[in-house]
């Protein structure tokens, strides 16, 4: 077994045992007792039988397949209620995604700031070229610092030719931060960090901005497409869920890019300033985490501090997060014309071609068009690689000293790209836990086995710091396929509690966190004040969001 496969191998441990040694078929609203009325939209996967197996499944329920998803080994549906799922299938509510431009910023006052100046790049040029940064976002429009570098994939099915492909305005922004070749502004003033490099434009939002996890998954799945060529996914949204990463379907998809030598560059959330804020995907150790960075319009960095908004670790899991922060105060980027954003906050318009916003969207932008470069520059770079590289080089400042804030420091892109890749330490998690190697050896041996209570027998022997290290390391399951099947747990005398059910059931994802509550169904918490569109107008985009 390889290096990488062995480091993922404990996932499976988890996202399997977890659902069969508690007897659950379902990690949903449905499983933890709380029925919905009708039928619900829902992200099945199954833990042995790939995509096919999760689709006769759900039609086997009574419901209906509506996208398939192989990044996970399931498929997006909708399925009755009071539908049984077989062990070995998990189903996951589907919930509402929400996009991370912030809105706890001072007034129009403060003057704007150009993407290659709070980089301190130089002029530009063609830097990226030859590079594809996917954009996961509401669209982007056709304009004329993106023309002939971008590609269109809708996977909403609302987008009608003659229609803008970016009615809201925010995918838009964060693909000229990431590649405009500022061409509508004097000197190129307001190119992005990469104006060389290709986008593709993969939107998962309608006009008014929302979206949700099944929509976002069929996204990626374009992104992954070889076709496409994409160096990097650029996902600006969060997700708020509480799952653990190991077995959320989001996490679990964008880890799968990774390992498939895709950099994921996610937002830390724009929840701060309290401990603990950074929202899911960002809570994921895998993926390049960003925070926000505000250089207070100076150009010396001694006086850099991270703005309120920006979300603080560590995660819920206890990972520190976010990995570094960058420029994400008051940004000049591409403007939509027509779109939500522009029409609502005329105040917020530079130069007619472009626009201001501030949120952890747009650092995370800033980042996904700096691992364009390194890419360029490295062309074998692996992203843990990347990661490496960013973090290692990052600056410190005053206001960065505190990892839970600003991570490793600020993005210092000109100093990551002159450092040879050698002298980045290395980004691999180790694949064993340290100190306890033989107790986790009898562990993983007992799962293979089938042994459910010579598992949980090693697991009690396990240290604190080892099942610290075990949550932080397990991030895929797909290789537990051929290794061993759900049902050898299913009539094992052992009480859940003993290991598994100890460590996430009773207090990760038991039902009064996340059944058929209002951040689960869709419906006040989520749908009023993450997407209204009063959050995104005035608040959002308008003088006060600056």
């Amino acid at each position: 077994m390889d290096d990488a496969r062995s480091a993922r191998r404990p996932a499976a441990l988890l996202a399997l045992a977890v659902a069969a040694v508690t007897g659950l078929s379902a990690l949903s609203p449905a499983a933890a007792s709380a029925p919905l009325a009708g039928a619900t939209t829902v992200v099945v996967t199954s833990a042995t039988g790939g995509v096919e197996a999760a689709a006769a499944a759900v039609r086997t329920a009574g419901g209906t397949v509506l996208s398939r998803l192989s990044l996970i080994d399931g498929v997006g549906a909708t399925l009755p209620t009071d539908a049984v799922l077989a062990p070995g299938y998990s189903v996951v509510a589907n919930i509402p995604m929400s996009l991370t431009a912030s809105k706890k910023n001072p007034g129009l006052e403060r003057e704007a700031t150009a993407v290659r100046e709070a980089l301190g790049l130089g002029p530009a040029a063609d830097q990226g070229a030859g590079t594809t940064v996917a954009v996961v976002d509401t669209g982007v429009t056709d304009v004329p610092d993106l023309a002939g570098r971008l590609q269109h994939v809708d996977v909403t099915g609302t987008w009608l030719p003659g229609q803008p492909r970016d009615a809201y305005g925010h995918g838009t922004f964060v693909a000229g931060v990431v590649a405009g070749d500022g061409s509508s502004s004097d000197d190129r003033r307001y190119a992005g960090v990469a104006p060389g490099a290709d986008v593709l434009d993969v939107r998962v939002a309608d006009a008014d901005g929302s979206t949700d996890l099944v929509t976002v998954l069929a996204g990626l799945e374009e992104a992954a497409r070889p076709e496409h060529g994409v160096d990097v996914v650029n996902l600006s949204m969060s997700s708020g869920s509480p799952l653990p990463h190991q077995i959320d379907p989001l996490t679990v998809a964008l880890d799968r890019l990774w390992a498939q030598g895709i950099v994921v560059v996610v937002p830390s959330g724009n929840d701060g300033p309290g401990t603990g804020t950074v929202t899911s995907p960002g809570s994921d150790p895998v993926l390049l985490t960003v925070g926000a960075l505000d250089e207070r319009l100076t150009a010396t960095r001694s006086d850099d501090v991270v703005p309120g908004f920006s979300g603080r670790g560590p995660t819920r899991q206890g990972d520190a997060k976010p990995d570094l922060v960058a420029p994400g105060r008051s940004l000049v980027s591409l403007r939509a014309p027509g779109s939500s954003a522009d029409l609502e906050n005329p105040a917020s318009v530079v130069d007619g071609s472009y626009f201001r916003g501030s949120g952890t969207s747009f650092s995370t932008a800033l980042v996904s068009g700096s691992a364009a470069l390194l890419r360029e520059q490295h062309g074998d770079l692996r992203p843990d690689q990347v990661k490496a590289l960013v973090t290692a080089t990052a600056y410190g400042a005053k206001g960065l000293k505190d990892a839970r804030d600003a991570g490793a420091g600020g993005l210092d892109l000109p100093r990551a790209l002159a450092t040879p890749p050698t002298q980045a330490p290395d980004a691999v998690v180790d694949s064993r836990p340290p100190g306890d190697e033989a107790v986790w050896e009898e562990f993983l041996q007992a799962v293979e086995d089938g042994d459910r209570r010579a598992a949980a027998d090693s697991w009690a022997r396990l240290s604190l710091a080892s099942h610290r290290w075990a949550a932080n390391s397990w991030s895929s399951h797909r290789w537990a396929a051929n290794s061993w099947s759900s049902h050898r747990w299913a009539d094992a005398g052992t009480s859940a509690d003993e290991w598994a059910l100890r460590l996430w059931a009773s207090h990760r994802w038991a039902s009064h966190r996340w059944a058929a509550s209002s951040r689960w169904a869709g419906e006040d918490e989520w749908a009023a004040s993450r997407w209204a569109a009063s959050r995104w107008a005035a608040s959002r985009w308008a003088g006060s969001w600056e």
